[in-house]
Order: structure tokens, then sequence, then C-alpha cells
């Protein structure tokens, strides 16, 4: 089994605090004086108010929980000069296919694939089979369809 990588981008570790930042500071104080309010109107067991809202509460503490651990345990790269170049975490590759349809990704690590346009995991085949190569090489990339070659036209960081 391959280990999963623990990276992320500057942009992604940013992203990730301000979730973090906006569900503690504005979404959490908002549903907690729903919940206050819907608590005061009486019995709660029928009261879908309280309900809602204690569930979206709940929510929030556990995405919140989620992302303190994680920002914690991920490793933040940053583009070095030695990476110029060449394919590494962080870059933007431009990729042809052998039909000649071009798409720019970038490498980034699982944290930040589901908040990009154009997300490629670090853990990801494609990005495996990138890795260090430089423009006009080819990657290989196997898929459950065969495999696939894609041209490098592009890097930047």
């Amino acid at each position: 089994m391959i280990k999963k990588a623990n990276l992320i981008t500057p942009n992604g570790y940013r992203l990730l605090q301000e979730e973090e930042d906006y569900l503690w500071r504005t979404e959490r104080p908002e549903i907690t004086q729903k919940v206050a309010w819907a608590a005061g109107l009486g019995d709660r067991s029928d009261n879908a108010d309280y309900q809602t809202n204690k569930r979206r509460l709940r929510q929030i503490h556990s995405r919140v929980r989620f992302l303190r651990k994680r920002l914690e345990s991920v490793t933040v790269i940053t583009p070095t000069k030695e990476q110029i170049g060449k394919i590494y975490f962080g870059a933007w590759v431009t990729l042809e296919d052998e039909s000649g349809e071009i798409k720019k990704i970038q490498i980034v690590g699982s944290d930040e694939i589901y908040k990009h346009a154009a997300p490629c995991s670090i853990d990801s085949p494609l990005a495996r089979a990138m890795i260090g190569k430089v423009v006009d090489d080819e990657v290989i990339v196997t898929t459950p369809k065969g495999q696939i070659c894609y041209f490098v036209n592009a890097i930047e960081y």
C-alpha cells in the first residue's frame, strides 16, 4: 500500500485556516444563538428548529476538530528555486495527450482537491508519474483502461 502524502500548498493551508476561522468565529455563534432561542420555546423533542440547529452545531464542532488536527499535521511546501524546470509538488503543469487535448493542472495535497479549480492529488498515479519530469518529457500513466501518454508542455510555480 502506498503511503498518503501529508503535504499542502501555502494557498491550501490558508484555505483550511479560513474555513476553520469562519466556522468557529462566524457560523458557530450564529447557530448557538438559534439553539438557545429554540430551546427557550419549550419542548425540545418536537422542536425542529432546535434539533436541526443542534445537529448543525455538532457538525461544526466535528469539522473544526478535524481542521485543527489537520492543520497541525500537514507539511506546507513552498516551491524553491531548485525546483524550477522540474515537476514537483505545487507545480502547475500543462499536459498534452496523444489526441492533442491540452489541460493545465496543479499538483496539490489531498486536502485541496475539492476546493481547487484544476487539482491533481499528489497521491494520484498521474502526479506520481510526473514527479521529476521536465518540459518535453513523456508521462505514461497506467489506468484501468490501459496506459495513457501525456507530453509535458510547460511547468510553472
